[in-house]
């Protein structure tokens, strides 16, 4: 039944609401709780010498320590290891700075000018020649890829118009090879051109470096699709590639030193308008 309020449930009771009211308990008021008196609060397990503490909260660093002996143990090592690599670079860079100082000083007044003369020729020559190479790819009318190692993007490009921008992943700079093979490899600068194009069935040959720099035990060194799906191979050994599916290059967290890694779909993308003989700009 519903109620269309206090006026329609007095008409409907009549004389019996008096009576109703006469037995219904007394109503609660509505207040606050009242306040509790600090001593009269019970802590409950806390005081209980029988039961573990359960506060984390400690009031010095004695107790924290007694606490937590594994983690101050290892803060404490982590510390001594950064204090040491911290040492260990504080002397080298020392040592270089005065072996510095003694040739220097072992050299005349004119032998000092000519090898400040000659080191800022070099630096300025290379910045000259990363320059004429930009210029260069910017002006080439032809069809050509262009690879700015500073910003880590490939370009397919012609006559000033950009087809396609591409990330890349760049080899690192490093020295290679084991005894009286070691060998230096950086990143390619300047102009290269196309001699080759490779794809999943492919059969290349892999450096057997490559096992050593990688940590694994060495394994073959002729493999089909060693440089995955679509891979370009340039005058002078310098390599384009993407991630492969076998062999030791098979690590997304491993980029062949000197090499550059592009993804397979850019390159397939770009594959079918390439052709040996196309020019490849590094700058």
């Amino acid at each position: 039944m519903y109620w269309a309020g206090e006026a329609a449930t007095t008409a409907w009771l009549g004389p019996a609401l008096p009576l109703l009211r006469s037995h219904l308990p007394p109503p609660t008021p509505m207040t606050n709780p009242p306040d509790i008196h600090p001593d009269d609060w019970d802590p409950g397990r806390r005081k209980d010498p029988s039961r573990e503490r359960t506060d984390r909260r400690r009031k010095g660093w004695r107790e924290f320590r007694h606490s937590y002996p594994g983690i101050v143990a290892t803060m404490s090592i982590a510390v001594v290891l950064f204090l040491a690599a911290d040492a260990w670079l504080l002397r080298k860079y020392f040592r270089y700075q005065r072996q510095t100082a003694e040739l220097r000083g072992s050299m005349t007044t004119l032998e000092r000018k000519r090898t400040d003369a000659i080191l800022a020729q070099n630096e300025n020559r290379v910045k000259i020649m990363v320059e004429l190479f930009k210029r260069q790819a910017k002006v080439d009318a032809a069809l050509h890829l262009s690879v700015s190692i500073d910003s880590s993007v490939m370009y397919l490009e012609r006559d000033g118009a950009l087809l396609r921008e591409m990330p890349i992943t760049i080899g690192p700079e490093k020295r290679v090879g084991t005894g009286a093979d070691t060998m230096h490899i950086a990143a390619p600068r300047g102009k290269r051109t196309v001699e080759r194009l490779l794809d999943e069935s492919s059969v290349s040959e892999i450096p057997s470096w490559v096992y050593g720099d990688r940590g694994i035990p060495a394994g073959e060194t002729r493999l089909k699709g060693a440089y995955g799906p679509a891979a370009i191979l340039l005058d002078g050994g310098t390599l384009i590639y993407s991630l492969p599916s076998v062999g030791p290059l098979n690590d997304s967290s491993y980029v062949l030193p000197g090499a550059i890694r592009v993804r397979a779909a850019d390159l397939k993308a770009i594959a079918p308008n390439l052709k040996p003989g196309v020019a490849v700009y590094f700058y």
